[in-house]
């Protein structure tokens, strides 16, 4: 059979090709409360319950912390789970979300990010998702409807292999992309049961026929060796990620998030683009990636070098692929949908992230921040490309104000 007949096609956003993915991996519990943007994967999910083409539990629970803490205790005995939220929700469940990682619970999570209240916003921000950047759970971000279906299947064989069991947060943009339709390349059901196998705890299920001890009070005689565990299984998580990129494209026959009309670079990490003389490097995470690919396009074409690296997994983060990618640069201009108060420089995250990966290079690239697109704003392709411009004036000058924010009223930038 051709891959024309293997695959079918259908419009969806990328809540919706989230909640299909989760269908094809058989997933035996879903917890669900509903705040914008992500709740149209709770409300597809209980579709396909209804018709009959998934058998699992739904569960609706009576705010966020019941909802992660349903997911986290089915997990550990041997369920395979799908919990969500967005924003302050995400915020609300932080003690359950921060014991699941601990716990060490392979729970999948969507979070359609939100800008965090008050003031009240439905709009995207990253903030929501990096709350949990630093208490061991893998994150990463999609930009497509199509990479949102892949990756999800994708987290289901990560966050389950005994080398890691870590909970995995999908991040996808607030309205950009979890209401945004696109074509998505579906494969057969029987295709993933090659992909995917069955999750199994093993020693570690928690069962009355196998006593062991969830969660004890340790202290300080064993803190320290089972946050150092809890660090190891994150390093681990690396092979088993590009092991299992390596393992979709060998059963579907294509790179996870390809489609027809775009065939995406053989990295699981990032997201190369047009960096192979790139004096200036745009890097972002999420659909911030399409204005910076039209303004690179644009820019190219009136003689600025210029390229994109877009992150897709966040942790664990790619250090070696970022000095692969940008060691080579002038000028990294970093793209945040976020913030760090008070912080060095009073940059964003992704902007220390990049600088602290590239700092022991020796001669390294200037590092530039842009704070832009909160609440939902957009970011233009003409903002990217001002961007751009600033980048360039910076190559052979010192850099006096490295980080702007961008397009806020009143301001100059």
């Amino acid at each position: 059979m051709t891959e024309k007949i293997l695959e079918k096609e259908i419009l969806m956003n990328g809540t919706q090709a989230v909640a299909h993915a989760a269908m094809y991996a058989d997933v035996d519990v879903v917890s669900a409360y509903p705040i914008r943007p992500y709740t149209e994967v709770m409300d597809t999910i209980s579709k396909l319950i209804a018709d009959g083409e998934l058998d699992a539990e739904f569960i609706v629970a009576e705010g966020e912390h019941g909802q992660f803490e349903i997911v986290k205790h089915a997990s550990l005995a041997g369920a395979r789970t799908l919990v969500g939220s967005s924003g302050v929700g995400w915020l609300y469940g932080m003690e359950a979300i921060v014991v699941t990682a601990t716990d060490r619970a392979p729970v999948v999570a969507i979070i359609g990010n939100r800008a965090l209240d008050d003031p009240g916003a439905y709009g995207v921000e990253h903030n929501d998702a990096l709350m949990v950047r630093d208490v061991g759970w893998l994150l990463l971000w999609v930009d497509t409807a199509q990479e949102a279906f892949d990756t999800t299947l994708i987290a289901y064989k990560v966050s389950e292999d005994q080398r890691v069991l870590l909970p995995i947060g999908v991040s996808m943009d607030g309205g950009f992309l979890t209401h945004s339709e696109q074509i998505v390349r579906l494969p057969p059901k029987e295709l993933v049961k090659n992909f995917l196998s069955p999750y199994n705890r093993g020693k570690y299920l928690v069962h009355p026929d196998n006593p062991i001890s969830v969660a004890p009070q340790v202290n300080e005689d064993w803190v320290m060796e089972i946050r150092r565990q809890h660090e190891e299984a994150m390093e681990r998580a690396r092979d088993v990620i590009a092991e299992a990129y390596e393992s979709f494209k060998k059963v579907f026959g294509r790179y996870p998030g390809s489609t027809k009309e775009v065939k995406m670079p053989e990295n699981p990490f990032v997201e190369p683009y047009m960096l192979d003389d790139a004096e200036i490097v745009l890097v972002g995470m999420g659909t911030v990636s399409k204005p910076m690919k039209v303004a690179i396009k644009n820019m190219r074409n009136q003689g600025y070098k210029v390229g994109m690296l877009r992150i897709r997994w966040f942790r664990p983060f790619p250090t070696q692929d970022i000095i692969k990618y940008l060691s080579n640069s002038r000028i990294v201009c970093v793209i945040d949908r976020d913030y760090s108060m008070g912080s060095p420089n009073r940059g964003g995250v992704i902007y220390h992230e990049i600088r602290s990966a590239l700092y022991d290079l020796d001669p390294r690239p200037k590092v530039m921040d842009f704070i832009g697109g909160l609440g939902g704003r957009e970011i233009t392709i003409q903002d990217v490309e001002k961007i751009i411009k600033i980048g360039y004036e910076h190559r052979d000058t010192p850099i006096t104000k490295p980080v702007y924010w961008v397009g806020v009223r009143g301001e100059s930038w």
